[in-house]
């Protein structure tokens, strides 16, 4: 569809733009007093998306502003309001690298996954690193980055969780709201998402999450809560699925009731890309902004409005908060963008925050660091990901950067001795399998259209492993210092990962327990290095090596980075952000998650969707608020690793924990010695253990705040404060639609893990409730039409 010429545009600045000293305004009223209703729903609906289907409103019309960006919102290039420009993140600002007949390239820095980035539990670390994202949105004239994303880690298998931060509301949103002010003091905007319960990619366009009211309130929103109220993000992208029957995106109760008239938010509304039925849906519920823009959605729009189905005041009431977004742009503010953004110094941004996130997960008779001098120590790498370092997950969390460091060049530019003749192997292999899986992609996307486009977000297959024969190790051992075996998993957009890549392979054990009996029997040392976005199996080989390094996935920097750590010229201090069960089935919710199911390969994901298909058409929350931690730590179930493990170079001490209360808030203060022979970092964790949990239905424990250390020399001690207020403590009573804080005494519970407390405080706490709106109640069948 074209859009109308509203007014001449010599007038367009005299009719709505104007000077003030805080920069350009638009006059909202007078936009809306010459919209005509169709103009009204051309301009909440967005310009549509290259490359896709011709029923798609404008399409192409403003895909030239910043090529390879997600969506641009409508323009009203008469009235002086320019087309403001979205993209995907959130491990950086993804646009295209290469634009027709120009030979300049745009490349952007692929920073470390979310996962690694909350790994940290810095927050002053994540706002830096959003600070130099931010700097790239802005200087390639991009307004608003599609991030962060801030789902629970609900299963092990959520093909998305490398994007999301952990099972664990509070650090998900503490780390998002550190990470939108970073990006926001650019003055570009964010959009966190996916708002909400995007917990699966099975059927993710149309799958029903059918949550209790307590679980909704006090896992999946609360993180959202904490990142809203905390930061303010410019914008708020509704999620695909349905919650209890209705569409998020169609939902009153989650995006106006909950989201404005509880938490107070003020800023724009989005769809994610498609999400969504019913435009006139949308619109009334308070979904502002739709996109990237269909054609039955503006004609539900013009249609709802002239039959009486959708007031036509809820419509302007969307336009306003649309204009009040672009009105704070740099776009609409006449920013010289400069295609110049400084990837040099974000590089090293990268390669310093990444080595804060990675988890030492094992180290024996301190393996790790390599004490020998780099020139003089001779490594044999293991493992077809060494050679091919993962960056980051695939989809929309992609970054199209310039490189990403190998583990091969990181350690080989830090000065190691890297053994030739397995490199000269692994890379021929290497290149053979990708190879084979070009040509087979290219094969499948000759006969499908729909796998085409499939192929720009789908995962290409990890190769098989290559395996050795004994002579051979044994000879690599008798030559070698120390052996790295380096896992590679690598997931993304549209399928959920399978439980074969969560366990090893039979060639991955192999590999494991062949290098480790070579090495071993001649007395070197095995380093295991995890390159993985998510969590995998470990009980089964843990024993074996010596040390087990989780890198997570790093970004562009990867190789340097974990060179950096392994050398000992940075000290891990990242901790877990979710546990690492010893069986996959030891989650909770694997007993309902959609294992091993396979979607139908289109770009909506269908799956079977309209079977009624249990984990596909919908998923029952049966763990309700046990999720991760809360149902291992309350129900003594055996894990691999704890919630909040991770070991360090150095050994700290604990002491001196206090209990202080004032007005409602509940301040503990604890100190802490590196008590070690090297510099490091530490993470201290609060636990808040209510009385007769059992009884109330309570967790054992719950993570209620988190506090992290500066780098403490050998020696040297700090004290943290750690504060909760009385409404942190408070549980959801679905029955009375209220928080609750029952009177008693508390624990409060100072440790290095879930399962490692340091120190146990007790304080008395006096009854509190807050009564809010009763929504979300689950129910089998829910037509949001009839209630407009």
């Amino acid at each position: 569809m074209k859009a109308k010429k509203l007014f001449p545009v010599a007038l367009a600045a005299s009719l709505v733009v104007s000077c003030a000293p805080q920069g350009r305004t638009i006059d909202q009223q007078d936009v809306l007093r010459k919209l005509s209703l169709e103009d009204k729903a051309h301009f909440v609906i967005g310009t549509g998306m290259a490359g896709m289907s011709g029923d798609n409103a404008v399409i192409g019309a403003t895909k030239a502003l910043v090529p390879g960006a997600a969506g641009t919102t409508y323009p009203l290039d008469s009235l002086g309001i320019p087309a403001i420009v979205l993209a995907d993140g959130p491990a950086g600002l993804r646009i295209d690298a290469h634009r027709k007949d120009d030979k300049a390239s745009y490349f952007c820095t692929h920073f470390p996954i979310g996962t690694l980035l909350a790994s940290t539990w810095n927050q002053q670390l994540v706002e830096e690193v959003g600070k130099a994202m931010g700097a790239e949105v802005k200087e390639y004239g991009v307004d608003v980055l599609l991030a962060p994303a801030v789902n629970i880690h609900r299963n092990p298998l959520n093909g998305r969780n490398f994007e999301y931060y952990s099972e664990d509301p509070v650090v998900a949103g503490k780390t998002a709201a550190a990470y939108i002010r970073g990006i926001q003091s650019n003055g570009v905007g964010t959009s966190i998402k996916h708002f909400a319960f995007n917990n699966q990619e099975t059927n993710r366009m149309n799958t029903d999450a059918r949550v209790s009211q307590r679980a909704i309130r006090e896992i999946y929103l609360k993180p959202f809560e904490i990142a809203v109220k905390d930061a303010q993000p410019w914008t708020v992208m509704s999620s695909y699925n349905k919650i209890n029957g209705v569409y998020t995106s169609e939902s009153k109760d989650l995006l106006t009731t909950i989201l404005r008239d509880e938490w107070g938010y003020e800023g724009t509304v989005m769809t994610d890309w498609f999400g969504g039925k019913d435009g006139a849906a949308q619109i009334w519920a308070g979904n502002d902004m739709l996109q990237p823009g269909k054609a039955e959605q503006f004609t539900s729009i013009v249609d709802g409005v002239k039959s009486g189905r959708l007031k036509e005041a809820d419509l302007d009431r969307n336009v306003a908060r649309i204009l009040s977004l672009i009105e704070k742009t740099p776009r609409y503010q006449g920013y010289k963008y400069s295609n110049k953004p400084d990837l040099k110094a974000h590089a090293a941004v990268t390669r310093q925050s990444a080595t804060e996130g990675m988890v030492l997960l094992k180290n024996e008779a301190n393996t790790l660091p390599i004490a020998t001098k780099a020139s003089d120590t001779k490594v044999a790498l293991y493992g077809c990901t060494s050679y091919d370092f993962i960056a980051g997950g695939t989809g929309s969390g992609n970054v199209n950067h310039a490189y990403v460091v190998s583990l091969l060049y990181g350690l080989k530019a830090a000065g190691y001795q890297v053994n030739a003749d397995l490199q000269q192997q692994y890379t021929r292999y290497v290149a053979q399998r990708q190879a084979e899986a070009k040509a087979k992609l290219e094969a499948a996307v000759k006969k499908s259209k729909k796998a085409a486009m499939l192929a720009m977000f789908l995962p290409t297959p990890r190769p098989v492993e290559m395996n050795f024969e004994a002579a051979q190790l044994d000879r690599q051992a008798r030559l070698s210092d120390v052996a790295v075996i380096t896992l590679g998993r690598i997931s993304g957009e549209f399928v959920d990962r399978k439980v074969a890549d969560f366990n090893l392979s039979k060639e991955e054990k192999q590999l494991i327990s062949q290098v480790c009996e070579a090495y071993h029997k001649v007395g070197k040392k095995v380093i295991v290095l995890l390159n993985v976005g998510g969590v995998i199996e470990t009980a089964s080989w843990k024993d074996m090596p010596d040390a087990i390094l989780c890198a997570w996935q790093a970004g562009q920097e990867g190789g340097n980075s974990v060179a950096d750590v392994i050398g000992g010229k940075a000290s891990p201090s990242g901790k877990l952000t979710m546990t690492w069960p010893v069986n996959f089935t030891d989650a909770y919710s694997s007993r309902n998650f959609p294992i091993d199911k396979t979607p139908d390969l289109n770009l909506t994901n269908q799956g079977k969707a309209g079977n009624g298909e249990k984990d596909v058409d919908y998923t029952n929350y049966e763990e309700d608020i046990y999720v991760g931690y809360r149902y291992f730590d309350s129900f003594g179930k055996e894990v691999s690793y704890p919630f909040g493990y991770g070991l360090s170079y150095t050994k700290f001490d604990y002491a001196d924990a206090k209990v202080d209360v004032k007005d409602d808030v509940i301040s503990v203060t604890v100190s802490v010695k590196n008590v070690g022979k090297t510099e490091g970092k530490e993470v201290v964790e609060l636990y808040v253990a209510a009385p007769d949990s059992r009884q109330c239905d309570k967790p054992a424990q719950e993570l209620k705040a988190f506090a992290k250390t500066k780098s403490l020399k050998p020696g040297e001690a700090e004290t943290l404060t750690l504060a909760v207020k009385t409404a942190d403590l408070a549980s959801f009573d679905a029955d009375a639609s209220a928080w609750k804080v029952a009177a008693g005494q508390y624990q409060l519970r100072v440790g290095a893990s879930s399962r490692d407390i340091k120190a146990t405080l007790s304080v008395e706490v006096k009854a509190w409730e807050a009564k809010v709106h009763d929504v979300l109640r689950p129910v089998e069948q829910f037509d949001v039409l009839k209630r407009m």
